[in-house]
């Protein structure tokens, strides 16, 4: 059975992965806040990726940082603390995670790495700046260690458009907007956290064995179609 570290698994799109994966993966969670999951395949850390030691682990295949930040404000009212806390949250923790569990992941089956982008790094969004700033350097990253890593870690990134977790709650806090926001999308429709999974889960998967440095865009239209 293939072991799969999942950092940020204790919510949103992370705990839907975690879900995804439990019965077939032993997962190790590493997040913060607590995870009520209980299984046999499951086991956690509760600690700060950016704050705190990273754990020791002895194995594992797979790599997927989950942290992520919504900080939508218009460039007058971001502060330079803000584009390094998003900047910290999403580049530097995932860094500091790969460059811990790399070792191990080097001795994995297949071993692969998967993060977060996000569809307003391709799209321009007024008020995404910062956290557009902060995953153009995820996807930046994806790409130099895709070649760095090769042929023997494969590194891939999801680039979700917005997703119903909780980090999306301003921006699905009714009705009314959540009527606006399928209206955006040419495919009549926001992301579940499950179909996310689904990606993750085929991205570590031997049926990706050929992929590597790639963004794949989950944006239900809206930066590829014009409708």
């Amino acid at each position: 059975m293939k072991t799969i570290i999942i950092i940020g698994g204790s919510k949103g799109i992370g705990k839907a992965i975690v879900e995804s994966l439990i019965d077939h993966f032993k997962i190790i969670n590493i997040s913060r806040s607590p995870s009520q999951i209980n299984h046999q395949n499951f086991s956690q850390f509760q600690c700060d990726v950016l704050e705190d030691e990273l754990p020791e682990i002895e194995v594992a295949d797979s790599l997927i940082y989950c942290p992520g930040s919504i900080n939508l404000k218009p460039i007058s009212r971001l502060s330079l603390e803000d584009f390094k806390t998003d900047f910290n949250i999403n580049v530097l923790g995932a860094v500091k995670a790969i460059q811990h569990y790399l070792p191990i992941l080097k001795k994995g089956n297949n071993p692969s790495i998967v993060l977060f982008s996000t569809v307003a790094v391709k799209m321009g969004m007024p008020f995404h700046s910062s956290i557009a700033v902060a995953k153009g350097g995820v996807e930046g990253l994806v790409k130099s260690l895709a070649a760095e890593l090769a042929p023997t870690v494969r590194v891939n990134a999801i680039a979700p458009t917005v997703t119903d977790t909780g980090l999306a709650d301003k921006l699905l806090r009714n009705d009314k907007m959540k009527e606006k926001m399928i209206e955006r999308h040419p495919l009549k429709k926001y992301l579940d956290p499950k179909e996310v999974a689904t990606m993750a889960e085929f991205l570590i998967s031997e049926k990706t064995a050929s992929i590597s440095g790639q963004i794949f865009e989950m944006d239900c239209g809206i930066v590829t179609l014009k409708i």
